[in-house]
């Protein structure tokens, strides 16, 4: 099946292929919600974030090209087949705000333009987004079947030493999502929002329910 052209609809969606041009990542705004065809980079570990910090402090070589990538926490499950290569069984993202701490200077040093995952990143995330021009894809949790149906080659699989799902492994994908822009590459963030408007429901539901402890004594 040939995959559509970069800004081809589906369903109303906007489509686009990865790595971002800095133009497309532009054009996103926080809230847009798109499908993805191209090459992703995907890891579920701390440690192969780690790693990742190394090999920009020239501490450990790089197994793979992350200038501009699109890099998502989505953790996967790989089995070495009978002729020596490996399988992926499925990708399913993780909790993006365990990557906080790490994700500036990755951004920064690699220069990319998509990140994903499930919770968003926080505010020192979205600033470093936003200097590189960078965007925040959120998936859907549980989304397993969905995810994995749009996976069409197991390009390369590293770091094998680490448990399957800390791999860093490189595919290509064909029709990924829909995917919602959770922070777009202006700073602009769905989750910052949401907890700005919860912060200012608070007094009120407080006092609401200590009105309610009165009118129970």
């Amino acid at each position: 099946m040939t995959a559509p052209p970069p800004e081809a609809s589906l369903d109303g969606l906007r489509r686009l292929r990865l790595p971002l041009s800095r133009e497309d990542a532009l054009s996103l705004r926080a809230g847009d919600m798109v499908v993805l065809d191209g090459e992703i980079v995907i890891t579920a570990g701390l440690p192969t974030h780690q790693r990742l910090l190394e090999a920009s402090r020239g501490e450990r070589p790089l197994p793979l090209d992350l200038e501009g990538a699109a890099l998502f926490h989505l953790g996967s499950y790989s089995r070495e087949t009978a002729e020596g290569g490996f399988e992926l069984l499925y990708m399913n993202p993780t909790t993006s705000t365990r990557f906080n701490a790490l994700m500036p200077p990755l951004i920064r040093h690699f220069g990319l333009r998509a990140v994903g995952g499930k919770g968003g990143l926080d505010a020192a995330c979205a600033e470093a987004m936003r200097e590189a021009g960078c965007v925040y894809f959120a998936f859907v949790g549980g989304g397993a079947p969905l995810l994995s149906d749009a996976i069409r080659e197991l390009v390369s699989v590293h770091w094998n030493d680490l448990v399957s799902h800390y791999r860093l492994v490189k595919l290509k994908v064909e029709g990924l999502g829909p995917v919602t822009v959770g922070i777009d590459a202006r700073g602009n963030s769905l989750y910052a929002d949401l907890a700005g408007a919860a912060r200012a429901r608070l007094p009120a539901i407080l006092a609401g329910l200590a009105a309610a402890r009165e009118a129970a004594k």
